[in-house]
Formats: structure tokens, C-alpha cells, sequence
């Protein structure tokens, strides 16, 4: 199966090491940024969301009217805005984009963060609001009828949109989480599922958390799987090792001064949501797990979001990523802490050893046959 590379299409170049140097929409940097990694072998690039951050619609809709080829990943929070009116959002911006939109469902895992923007409810309610919400906007994006909705978080009668996407029948969607109640809505309505990357062990425990969840829903094809990972390469292992310690230095010392793109997720004690609270564990349990995995970043974030290394050589880290793939994922998330340099480097050092491996791999099995293909776990 082929295999794809999500990048970050980040409104500013500060990282959890550095602090940005302009404004929080630097127009510039952004469309820099988005230009690198279309220019160096990424697909799509994830337009980000924050209460208190630049709105990623129109940073999309911006990017997307200067880009020809570069795919878009839009994180959205149902709690923002009535499904009817996000419905018609994604289905313009897919027409400006010419139909290279997936959107990203965030249900929030944090009850402070919700709360900035007045989202009071609790996290299983909240998890039943995005189902709906979900179910909602694939209905507006595909049926050319008036319909009405009676349901427990959103009542409309006689909605049809006049605008619908380029994608047939819908662009896809995207859900991430790692609760039992996330499987089972992310299971039921997702297109692609968004994990953050753990050890292979554990990696291939959620995969399959996954796919029940999706056969208890009904459905016959499970979504896809994407891994997400902070690659810190350098063309030794020695010089690889160095780099990732002077990282996670630099990441304590922005800490210890409680400059806010380190401590804003979790400034109100230890994590809420299941994510981050297995990141913290893994990191707790030991620092490096299998190929390349290295977890003290997270530890240093207090598992803030995407946050465990892999560690190494290109060579090195296009080998880790392999292992991933060999347990069904085929959509690889990865974001450096030298955001424009990293993409760069990534995408000219990484994406094309593990391009080439995968391509192998598929001509190896089509060689030899259905009959003999082993079935990914």
C-alpha cells in the first residue's frame, strides 16, 4: 500500500525550543513553510488548532489558493461552530483547494482549554457531540435535499447547502484519540485514525482497538492508521544523539522560564486526556524503545500533543518508520523542532528511503500474488 507524509503547516517559526520571532500569523513564514514541504516529496501539511491561536480555515484557504499540489489537513472543534455553517466552510475551501482537503475532528482532551471558549461539557458528552457533529457534515456535504435533525446536542430543520465539495462522494475525515470512547467514535466515523507514536508494542495494541471498534460499528473497512512522530535526524548517530539532547535541554530551559508554547497544555497539573497520559508512562517505563524511539521529549512536555523522537540516520529513522508501517500505518506524521529546516531535511533525507522501501515492498508482494500476501496487523 503506499505510503503518506504529513507535515505541519505551522502560522510562525517558534517550536517547543525556540520562540517565534514575529507575529502569530507571519504570512510569510507560512507560505514558506507550506512551499518547502510541497517542494520536498510531503502530501499534506495539518493546519492546527488553539483556542487562542490563528484560525486555520482561512491559513488554509490562503495556502491553498497559492499551492498546486500540497494536500490540506484542517483540525476543527465542533464546540466553535454549528455543523450547518462548518459543513458549507469545508466545502468551499475544498472548491478553493480544488478538492486537497481532509478535515481533522478534535473532540479536546483538556476541560481547561475547552473551557477558554466556552465549551462546558464533559468529555464523554463531548465525545457524543463530535459523532453527531461528524455524521451531520457528511450528510450536508452529500445529500442535495432539505432534511432536518433532531438529535441530542444539534436541532435544524429544512437545511440544504448550496455549496458542496469537489472531492465525490466527500473529502475524507480524521479523528485521533486514544480512550476507549474515542475508538469507538473515531472507529464508527473516521476515514483516516490519528494515533501518536508509542512503542511498536503498544502501536499495534491501538490498531486493533481500532478495528474492533470499526466491526462493532458495522463497517467492513476499518479506517486508516497515521502515526505521528518529532524526527530528530543528523547524518551520524553520534551527531543524531547529540542534537536530541541539546533538544530536550533546550526544552526544560524554555520550562523552567514558563514561556507558554512549552507549559499552555497542561498548566493546570497532569493531563486529562488518555493521550498524554500513556505518552507520560511510556516515557516513565524507559527512554527508548525498539528501532529509534526516544521518549524524553515527551517527558519534558508532560506529553504534550506530539511529542516522542525518533532518534537517528536517516537511514535510522526511515527503518523505524518501516517497522510502523509494517503494522498497517500509511500515513506518517512528522514535525521537527527546526520547523522550515527539519521539513526540509526530512523530506530530502527520510521520505525517499522510505518511498523507495515501501514501493519494493508492494512490487515484492504483487509479484507474489493475493494468495500469499500476510495481512498487516
Amino acid at each position: 500500500m503506499p505510503v503518506e507524509f504529513l507535515g505541519i503547516a505551522a502560522t510562525h517559526n517558534g517550536s517547543e525550543t525556540s520562540p517565534r520571532s514575529g507575529a502569530a500569523f507571519d504570512k510569510e513564514y507560512t507560505l514558506k513553510l507550506a512551499r518547502a514541504h510541497e517542494d520536498h516529496g510531503w502530501d499534506r501539511v495539518l493546519f492546527a488548532y488553539g483556542s487562542g491561536s490563528p484560525d486555520p480555515a482561512p491559513a488554509a484557504a490562503y495556502i491553498a489558493s497559492r499551492l498546486d499540489r500540497l494536500q490540506i489537513l484542517l483540525a476543527h472543534r465542533p464546540n466553535v461552530s454549528y455543523p450547518t455553517f462548518a459543513a458549507k466552510t469545508f466545502a468551499t475551501l475544498d472548491r478553493i483547494s480544488d478538492g486537497r482537503l481532509t478535515v481533522h475532528f478534535i473532540t479536546g482532551g483538556s476541560d481547561h482549554e475547552q473551557r477558554r471558549e466556552g465549551d462546558t461539557l464533559t468529555k464523554d458528552e463531548r465525545y457524543s457531540r463530535t459523532r453527531e457533529y461528524i455524521e451531520i457534515v457528511k450528510r450536508i456535504w452529500t445529500s442535495h435535499e432539505p432534511f432536518d435533525h433532531e438529535g441530542e446536542h444539534y436541532r435544524f430543520h429544512d437545511f440544504v447547502s448550496d455549496v458542496f465539495p469537489v472531492q465525490q462522494p466527500r473529502p475524507d475525515v480524521s479523528f485521533g484519540g486514544s480512550s476507549a470512547a474515542a475508538y469507538a467514535a473515531g472507529g464508527a466515523e473516521a476515514d483516516i485514525y490519528a494515533l501518536w507514536g508509542e512503542p511498536l508494542e503498544k502501536t499495534a495494541e491501538q490498531i486493533e482497538a481500532v478495528k474492533a471498534a470499526a466491526r462493532a460499528a458495522g463497517r467492513t473497512t476499518p479506517p486508516r492508521i497515521q502515526v505521528a512522530f518529532r524526527p530528530i535526524i543528523a547524518p551520524t548517530e553520534e551527531l543524531a544523539w547529540e542534537k536530541a539532547h541539546r533538544t530536550v535541554d533546550a526544552i526544560k530551559a524554555r520550562k523552567e522560564k514558563g514561556e507558554p508554547a512549552v507549559v499552555r497544555h497542561h498548566r493546570r497539573g497532569d493531563p486529562e486526556n488518555t493521550g498524554s497520559q500513556r505518552l507520560i508512562s511510556i516515557a516513565q517505563s524507559g527512554e527508548r524503545y525498539d528501532r529509534a524511539l526516544w521518549t524524553p521529549t515527551a517527558a519534558a512536555t508532560g506529553g504534550a500533543g506530539n511529542s516522542n523522537a525518533l532518534v537517528g540516520t536517516p537511514e535510522t529513522v526511515a527503518q523505524a518508520l518501516l517497522d510502523y508501517y509494517d503494522l498497517g500505518v500509511d500515513i506518517i506524521s512528522a514535525r521537527g523542532y527546526d520547523l522550515l529546516g527539519d521539513a526540509i531535511d526530512f523530506g530530502r533525507h527520510v521520505i525517499p528511503l522510505v518511498r523507495e522501501e515501501v514501493a519494493k515492498r508492494d512490487a515484492e508482494g504483487a509479484a507474489r500474488g493475493p494468495g500469499t500476501l500476510v495481512e498487516a496487523v
